[in-house]
């Protein structure tokens, strides 16, 4: 945590103080502070933090509004922290590039854990793009090819629909892992999880229908019963 750095935009001095003090008792060492919109996208022409927490309601601008600003200079992850909790407000959040969204008041350990699941979640998109890519995964009784788009079952071409394609072929490239519903819906969809498991386990669903011999006793993706599910690895992978 040491290398961290975390940029916190709130005109509450109070609130980044107390923030300040339970990051840094966390292990979180390099920590900067604004109280302006304006001050924040300032501060990133100087400064490359991991992670940005930002409030929406600034006494210059709305931190919507500074959230597009800020994403048209980098990618980093940023949290909302907010009094404004309307479901409306969550969408427009994430719509605009937010990563996840805090309402106050709230438990500061909290936003710690969601500080750390970001920076998690950072970390294992920058390694998995360092890795080679498989793009043909052969499971015997099914077989994904990446590069042609074709999921080929028990010798015949399957269609598959845009997003059970992504989970499928997210759960070849991470084989014999664990994800819960939470992560698959963050990883695959690319959003921040709103609570709702039924979206991934319909598609869950849906795909084994698809590519399991036996979708009511599934082979391949398997329910690890309390944490979540796994791809059984395959019994060979081509580059």
């Amino acid at each position: 945590m040491e290398n961290i750095s975390i940029l916190l935009v709130d005109d509450e001095q109070g609130l980044c103080d107390m923030l300040t003090t339970v990051l840094k008792k966390e292990g979180f060492r390099h920590i900067r502070s604004v109280g302006t919109g304006q001050e924040a996208v300032r501060i990133l022409t100087e400064f490359n933090p991991d992670v940005i927490i930002l409030d929406v309601m600034l006494p210059d601008e709305d931190g919507f509004e500074v959230c597009r600003k800020i994403r048209k200079m980098t990618e980093t992850p940023i949290l909302f922290l907010t009094a404004r909790d309307a479901d409306l407000d969550k969408l427009m959040g994430f719509g605009i590039g937010g990563d996840d969204y805090i309402t106050k008041p709230f438990n500061p350990l909290e936003v710690v854990a969601r500080t750390k699941a970001r920076l998690k979640y950072k970390t294992q998109r920058e390694q998995e793009a360092q890795q080679p890519r498989l793009t043909q995964w052969d499971f015997g009784y099914f077989r994904v090819d990446l590069t042609a788009g074709e999921l080929i079952v028990n010798g015949n071409h399957v269609e598959c629909p845009a997003r059970e394609w992504e989970l499928l072929v997210f759960l070849c490239r991470n084989p014999n892992r664990i994800f819960s519903t939470r992560q698959l819906y963050e990883l695959v969809w690319n959003e921040s999880y709103l609570g709702d498991e039924k979206t991934v386990v319909i598609h869950i669903f849906r795909l084994r229908k698809r590519m399991e011999p036996d979708p009511g006793n599934p082979r391949f993706i398997v329910n690890v019963r309390g944490l979540g599910y796994k791809m059984l690895a395959p019994r060979k992978g081509k580059e």
